[in-house]
């Protein structure tokens, strides 16, 4: 039985500080907050090997680079990956959606499916490649309840479509797609399948053997590893297939002043000196997220998320974007405010509460755009979210409800009422 009080602990960043009450943290979509573990790691690194993997051949460099390839079969394993060599580390997800979308060798008329609801990662690249190599970008829209339409998926893909490109888990609502049924259908068609599994694999269990797609990217930042890390999973003869976004020193084999030879995946995706340090703090942080087990990281998420919902529920002006169980979207509670703007409400939150979330559009603008909504709100809840926390965000906002007036000519941009005074800042010592 995990000790979640004991989880909290573990974490810096939510200690007390100079008199203050431990801050509420419910931005965990945009970015984890780390363990003690990671800090840890990135300074044994700096303090006991700070070496340069696969060039040297002293200590420092021999055990950084056991320690790096050690963190890409720990990723392996995790994810379920064919083999350590389909292990791409890259600055984040953001960064293996372009190196697929840069390294296929596109024919003009190409499609590539995305769904309505993309992240903006997953969404201007297929813009640009339509301007720049004649690809052809199609949209699958998601129904609103949280459902998926398969019909809809065949329609498209009986249209010709090379690549499928989906997101595991909503940033926006929190809702899961059914991968391993889309990528049966969208083989079954001759089309491959990329997926952003940036909200899906730090709270779930992912198998890309079972799953089925040919890509998975993460970004590392947001399952307990240091910000300016992620990855691309897939198999080496998938991979084997991209061009390089970037290529010099660690990418070839050998070079003349002619000519040269790319090493195999994953290396020639690697160029130039790494980031070490993040690479191996990410590492610590999978391990510390291995050792509670997903079955529970899942669970506490789920029932952190139903304690959200019911408080929240028979508020006639909190409008909840995506499934209404907290089941279908378990690390997410994304709403509107009727007469609140959702950043002004972000601000009311954290000045009067300590309450941090999200507010706006969350990179997917296009979906807030259609739609003529100015944002939402978003709490996002992680193995570090207390009941506590909970309580204290459902109380911040029924105050600011109490503080605006429901009335339908209130407009979501009408000013919000100064919050209430928070203890008083000390100085530091």
């Amino acid at each position: 039985m995990t000790d979640w009080n004991r989880v909290r602990r573990d974490f810096p960043a939510l200690a007390p500080v100079s008199g203050r009450p431990a801050p509420v943290y419910l931005d965990s979509a945009c970015m984890s907050l780390v363990p003690r573990t990671v800090l840890e790691a990135i300074e044994a690194y700096y303090s006991e090997y700070p070496g340069c993997a696969g060039r040297s051949l002293h200590r420092f460099a021999e055990e950084v680079g056991h320690r790096y390839e050690g963190a890409r079969e720990a990723f392996a394993r995790f994810l379920g990956a064919p083999s350590a060599s389909g292990i791409v580390f890259l600055r984040n997800a953001t960064e293996a959606i372009n190196l697929v979308a840069r390294g296929l060798n596109w024919e003009p008329g190409d499609r590539v499916l995305v769904s309505d609801q993309e992240h903006n990662s997953n969404l201007v690249i297929w813009q640009r490649l339509a301007d720049e190599r004649g690809i052809r970008l199609a949209h699958l829209r998601l129904p609103a309840d949280g459902s998926f339409d398969f019909d809809a998926l065949d329609a498209e893909l009986d249209r010709g479509v090379r690549l499928v490109s989906f997101f595991h888990t909503s940033n926006l609502d929190g809702r899961s797609l059914p991968i391993r049924e889309i990528a049966e259908h969208a083989h079954a068609k001759g089309a491959e399948l990329l997926v952003d599994g940036c909200q899906a694999a730090p709270h779930q269990r992912v198998d890309l053997a079972t799953l089925g797609a040919d890509y998975y990217a993460l970004s590392l930042h947001k399952m307990l590893g240091p910000s300016g890390t992620g990855l691309l999973a897939g198999s080496p003869e998938r991979l084997a297939q991209l061009a390089p976004l970037v290529v010099g020193g660690e990418t070839v084999e050998w070079t003349s002043l002619t000519g040269h030879q790319l090493r195999p995946p994953p290396h020639r995706f690697e160029a130039g000196l790494q980031n070490y340090a993040g690479v191996l703090g990410a590492a610590a942080g999978l391990r510390y997220l291995e050792r509670i087990g997903l079955e529970d990281v899942e669970a506490h998420d789920a029932a952190i998320n139903v304690r959200a919902t019911r408080a929240l529920m028979d508020e006639s002006r909190v409008h909840l974007l995506g499934p209404t169980d907290p089941a279908h979207r378990a690390s997410i509670y994304s709403f509107t405010l009727d007469g609140v703007d959702p950043n002004d409400a972000a601000l009311f939150l954290d000045e009067g509460y300590g309450v941090m979330v999200r507010s706006g559009m969350h990179c997917v603008h296009s979906w807030y755009r259609e739609r003529s909504l100015p944002g939402s709100i978003r709490a996002s809840f992680y193995l570090y979210t207390s009941p506590r926390d909970v309580d204290t965000f459902v109380a911040g906002v029924r105050e600011l409800l109490g503080r605006i007036p429901a009335s339908p000519s209130v407009r979501a941009s009408s000013p919000v009422p100064p919050p209430p005074r928070r203890p008083t800042r000390r100085a530091a010592r």
